[in-house]
């Protein structure tokens, strides 16, 4: 059956998709080949993105030097570059939770914390897997599903119809259903049944619930409505991040619960968050995702970081 706003993807078949298509075939072929080579492939492809891609170097460069202002302009580059690769990889991961087995997701994935989620679970509360925009998002949540119980994902729909279709069925290779990021009842609705929900907010926010809060000691506008719906699903709020070792293993960390959490203060919630985020961010600074503007929009009066992007091509 089709599900409500939904387009079964055959119907992408226009000239239009083909360049898609065409990019979903290869990276099929390239998922059969060893786990180091595709990383590999993934990597070159990264670097390859690096250097034509001008506008998004740009961004890339200016978050990490207002992030990491102890970073000279050679330690910026190539924080960058690594970065770019990172994003490669991600591509490669993208397939690989579509189409891996099982069996070869476990075994390259060491998962640590999954008693703080079932102990949860298991007192019947809702559960937030308060996630961040790392590059491993997406095969970390396949590997999620095969150590978890069944949760629900939350997504963002692209202005590409297809693009959305793919990224919302390859999610849904993980979670029992996904949620549109503004649908706020269906993500309560789904706490208040006990189901956890998979939340990523540090790339969005609404005017509503945000606040100019520090980021890296930079002010950032940054969304304050976990505290909300943690109040609003009688949620607890377990931290839960994904990374990729040297080695290309995967490392999957939930934390116990947020202690007194929500506080009554959402931007005092959201600065420990914040935190939090930092220190995963630090562990691998590379693999967060810093080719988006984090420090847009701010309110009038304070600096625009992007006024000048040129000069960090």
């Amino acid at each position: 059956m089709k599900k409500a706003g939904r387009e079964p993807l055959y119907k992408f078949w226009a000239p239009q998709y083909w360049p898609i298509w065409l990019g979903l075939f290869l990276l099929r072929l390239i998922c059969l080949l060893p786990h180091h080579v595709r990383l590999g492939v993934g990597a070159a492809l990264g670097r390859f993105i690096y250097r034509i891609a001008g506008g998004r170097r740009a961004i890339t460069r200016r978050n990490i030097a207002l992030a990491f202002s102890e970073l000279d302009d050679a330690a910026i580059s190539d924080l960058a570059r690594r970065h770019f690769e990172a994003l490669g990889m991600s591509l490669i991961e993208l397939g690989l939770g579509r189409w891996a087995s099982d069996d070869e997701l476990n075994s390259l994935t060491d998962i640590h914390g999954t008693e703080h989620l079932a102990g949860a679970v298991a007192n019947g509360s809702g559960v937030i897997l308060l996630s961040a925009h790392f590059t491993t998002l997406e095969i970390s949540g396949r590997v999620l599903s095969l150590n978890s119980p069944p949760f629900d994902a939350v997504y963002r729909r692209h202005r590409n119809a297809l693009l959305t279709e793919l990224l919302r069925t390859g999610r849904e290779r993980s979670a029992s259903a996904t949620i549109e990021k503004n649908d706020i009842k269906s993500m309560v609705r789904s706490l208040r049944e006990g189901r956890p929900v998979w939340y990523a907010p540090d790339q969005s926010y609404n005017l509503k619930q945000s606040a100019v809060l520090p980021f890296f000691g930079v002010p950032a506008m940054t969304n304050t409505a976990t505290s909300s719906l943690a109040r609003l699903g009688r949620a607890h709020v377990l931290p839960y991040f994904p990374r990729r070792l040297a080695s290309g293993r995967y490392e999957l960390t939930i934390m116990p619960p947020l202690s007194d959490f929500p506080s009554g203060d959402a931007e005092a919630d959201t600065r420990r968050i914040v935190e939090i985020l930092e220190e995963r961010v630090r562990l691998n600074p590379e693999q967060y995702y810093w080719i988006h503007r984090k420090y847009k929009n701010l309110p009038d009066g304070m600096p625009d970081y992007y006024a000048d992007l040129d000069a960090w091509k």
